[in-house]
């Protein structure tokens, strides 16, 4: 089967998204397929463009499995919602492009969200070579956006809205990561259409991520010593509200045995440092290469998640699965009844509390520190290793090809 990619992020990107789609990828390949993958020049961790890979809006390399194809991804603020607009407006315009112009048929396109603006990009070339057109959703879009308070104008809302139900409605299929976001899918769906919702989440690689020692060369590098480790890893923007760990190392300031460990950047990094600034307590780490995943969880004695108020149906953070295959307990600040809590409680690997409750987060935090955390790591990790693999997730986008096909 000849597959068309279309994603937002792919290796040597370090985005989460970027990681998934790869690994998907790599596993499709070894299952004997050819993939063609239309995605952005390297940007994510910076947002600008890569050294090594300007001068050219368009980048083309053949490779042993297919063809990767980077278009100019037209970085901008993050903070600045129109800018942004029109990054994600050219980014799709030339993938559409290149999506279109192809000397070969594809089989199927998958194309991923967010942004939402790829599924035009997707439903097109599928359109036009009258093949299956598969939508996988992340996060749904602009649910998130609106919910966090990005997105506020009325007619921007509607359009967006409008967007995201024309592009359900003309794909084959929709995938997404729980239960929660097919229900949301499927509400918008309103029975119009014969799309698909199937539930295909994100893989967890129990081989790559395992449970390390928590003394390692991470914790030495960036002065955590022997204090319990309270850690966030990931993405800094607007749908986590790490004001709840800033708040709660201040009110714990007095405790040499805690440090609150911010591993990542986004938008909202240079006001979180601001905030925390008068904190010894809190300590910022850049974002890791992914080949030091492992060791980044392993560093951590507690993980948290933490998620704004509504976000918990739109929004299911794959670094949940990973933080349970390194066999470390997690703090969960989400909403109650979703898909982290529902795994978290169920696995008794971690607590979960309400999001954006400040009081909450930290007698959360009191309970864990006072559990049997090697325990919940250990019941974490037994989870994960009945879970999907990537081999299993690529075989599952398999089998929905070819019903598709059929």
């Amino acid at each position: 089967m000849r597959i068309l990619v279309v994603c937002p992020h792919f290796e040597p990107d370090v985005a989460p998204t970027g990681v998934v789609i790869t690994e998907i990828v790599d596993q499709l390949v070894a299952a004997g397929h050819e993939l063609e993958v239309v995605t952005s020049l390297p940007w994510y961790e910076s947002h600008a463009i890569e050294d090594g890979w300007g001068g050219r809006p368009i980048h083309r390399a053949r490779t042993a499995w297919g063809r990767v194809t980077r278009v100019h991804p037209f970085p901008t603020d993050k903070t600045s919602i129109p800018a942004r607009a029109l990054g994600f407006a050219g980014f799709t315009a030339l993938a559409t492009l290149v999506s279109v112009f192809r000397r070969r048929r594809p089989d199927v396109v998958l194309a991923m969200s967010p942004p939402l603006t790829l599924g035009l990009t997707g439903w097109i070339a599928a359109r036009l070579r009258r093949v299956p057109f598969v939508f996988n959703i992340q996060d749904v879009f602009p649910d998130v956006a609106i919910e966090v308070g990005a997105i506020t104008n009325r007619r921007l809302i509607r359009v967006l809205a409008w967007l995201e139900r024309f592009t359900y409605r003309r794909a084959d299929a929709v995938t997404v990561l729980s239960d929660d976001l097919a229900a949301n899918v499927e509400e918008k769906l309103a029975g119009k259409g014969r799309t698909v919702v199937r539930v295909i989440p994100n893989f967890v690689d129990t081989e790559r991520i395992t449970p390390g020692d928590r003394n390692n060369s991470y914790r030495a590098e960036f002065g955590l010593g022997d204090r319990t480790a309270v850690m966030y890893a990931g993405n800094l923007g607007f749908s986590q509200p790490l004001e709840l760990m800033i708040e709660t190392a201040r009110a714990l300031r007095s405790r040499d045995d805690l440090v609150f460990v911010i591993n990542g950047g986004g938008s909202t990094r240079p006001r979180l440092e601001e905030s925390a600034a008068d904190l010894d307590n809190v300590v910022f780490v850049d974002f890791q290469p992914p080949e030091r995943l492992s060791e980044v969880l392993a560093a951590g004695d507690i993980h948290v998640i933490a998620l704004r108020t509504g976000l918990g149906r739109s929004s299911v953070p794959s670094k949940m699965y990973s933080i349970l295959a390194a066999g470390r307990p997690v703090l969960a600040s989400v909403d109650e009844g979703t898909e982290v809590v529902r795994v978290v409680e169920a696995t008794g690997a971690g607590i979960a509390v309400a999001p954006d409750d400040a009081d909450a987060f930290a007698a959360g935090l009191s309970e864990l520190l006072a559990q049997d955390r090697a325990a919940m790591g250990q019941q974490g990790r037994a989870f994960v290793e009945e879970w999907v693999s990537p081999a299993g997730v690529a075989t599952a986008y398999i089998a929905l090809f070819e019903e598709l096909r059929e």
